[in-house]
């Protein structure tokens, strides 16, 4: 149903399945509308898989049948903002205010408006701010669930939304500001806190050597995070959960920084683990520390820090030197390349013509195209970029 366009907003038609017969020498047509011959449950589950977007963009303006159901808060216990780039034909993390139709923050407080109260489930990806996090607690919602990814809602936001959202179950951030203090905050607010996913974007990959005698160097590859900043301390947000979270059965953590130090916290202060992910953990080595390789490996569901991330999971990319096609030259592959993407204008010929320069390709860009590669989500408002 994408792309959209302002006039379909006037002309949403249901198409319908058409029969004719003979009777009495005149052609009668008969339509089967079978959508609205289903039960109402059935079809209010049917229309909550489409997405708020295209429910309030399109599928409230079919019929009179399916604009009434659309106005029934049932349907709004549930709200899923996604793939806003598909309404301007841009990638979603490459979206400004600007490039959108439609402002996706006035239309989900519809939605939340239209849930009157009764909303469990919030998914928003690439939008999403404090005033929206403010304006769902302000309604007395009894959320459980809450995701977001690469939003703009700061540690502050979410830290007074904790005090109002008691009944939260699960917590699922993506990428994004959020650091371990608000994390800790939503611990001791929310004692049913039962799944957290924290995923931090690990950008570069560092190895450390160490001679361990005159013919044998061993080598130690770890990514580190680019927008790690919680202080000196990798595990903080380790030792914030331990504290505050004891209540959780399913715990993903790829990418964090942590050492054994912070798992062994973790495992002591959760005893109800059901699944925990350590994906790209590479500071955690469970090879140093048999015992705690043996505690984590007998939780039921448990992926280890050298497992692979699914390709097709668009919630984690990796990147590290092998991804770039790096000459011979030692001194320049462990420092700096030059890249270029998509250069054009009167200046893009001297950038190009350099030796050097390499021209890099949507996936090798993609990581450098994103506002928070510069750590702009703290000095870059959103209107702005």
């Amino acid at each position: 149903m994408w792309p959209y366009s302002r006039s379909r907003l006037h002309f949403g038609r249901k198409k319908t399945s058409s029969s004719s017969t003979c009777l009495s020498g005149k052609e009668v047509v008969g339509t089967r509308n079978y959508f609205d011959k289903l039960p109402i449950d059935v079809l209010v589950a049917i229309l909550q898989k489409v997405g708020t977007i295209d429910i309030l963009l399109n599928v409230q303006l079919v019929c009179l049948l399916w604009c009434n159901i659309c106005k029934d808060p049932v349907i709004w216990r549930s709200i899923d903002i996604h793939n806003i780039g598909k309404l301007c034909n841009l990638p979603d993390f490459l979206v400004t205010a600007d490039d959108l139709p439609y402002d996706v923050h006035k239309m989900t407080q519809v939605a939340i408006d239209r849930s009157c109260g009764q909303l469990i489930n919030i998914n928003l990806e690439y939008m999403g701010n404090d005033h929206i996090l403010k304006y769902i607690t302000d309604r007395k919602n009894k959320l459980k669930r809450l995701r977001f990814v690469w939003s703009f809602i700061t540690d502050e936001g979410l830290s007074e939304a904790a005090k109002k959202m008691s009944s939260i179950e699960e917590l699922h951030i993506i990428f994004g500001d959020i650091k371990h203090v608000s994390l800790e905050t939503v611990g001791l607010n929310c004692p049913g806190l039962k799944s957290l996913t924290f995923k931090k974007l690990c950008l570069f990959t560092k190895t450390e050597y160490k001679e361990e005698s005159d013919d044998e160097i061993s080598l130690t590859r770890y990514e580190e995070d680019y927008d790690y900043d919680d202080g000196n301390d990798p595990n903080f947000v380790a030792l914030s959960i331990s504290r505050t979270m004891p209540q959780l059965q399913h715990l993903n953590l790829i990418g964090n920084g942590m050492t054994n130090e912070g798992l062994q916290a973790i495992l002591d202060s959760c005893p109800r683990l059901e699944s925990l992910d350590l994906r790209k953990c590479f500071r955690v080595d469970l090879r140093a520390d048999l015992v705690l390789g043996k505690r984590c490996s007998s939780i039921k569901e448990f992926y280890h820090p050298d497992d692979s991330t699914d390709p097709k999971d668009d919630d984690f990319q990796s990147y590290d030197e092998a991804d770039f096609d790096f000459p011979d030259n030692e001194d320049w592959r462990w420092t700096a390349f030059f890249g270029v993407y998509k250069c054009y204008g009167s200046g893009a010929k001297a950038v190009c013509g350099v030796s050097l320069a390499r021209e890099l390709d949507y996936e090798l860009a993609h990581p450098f195209l994103s506002k928070s590669f510069v750590n702009g989500r703290h000095w870059i408002a959103p209107l702005d970029a």
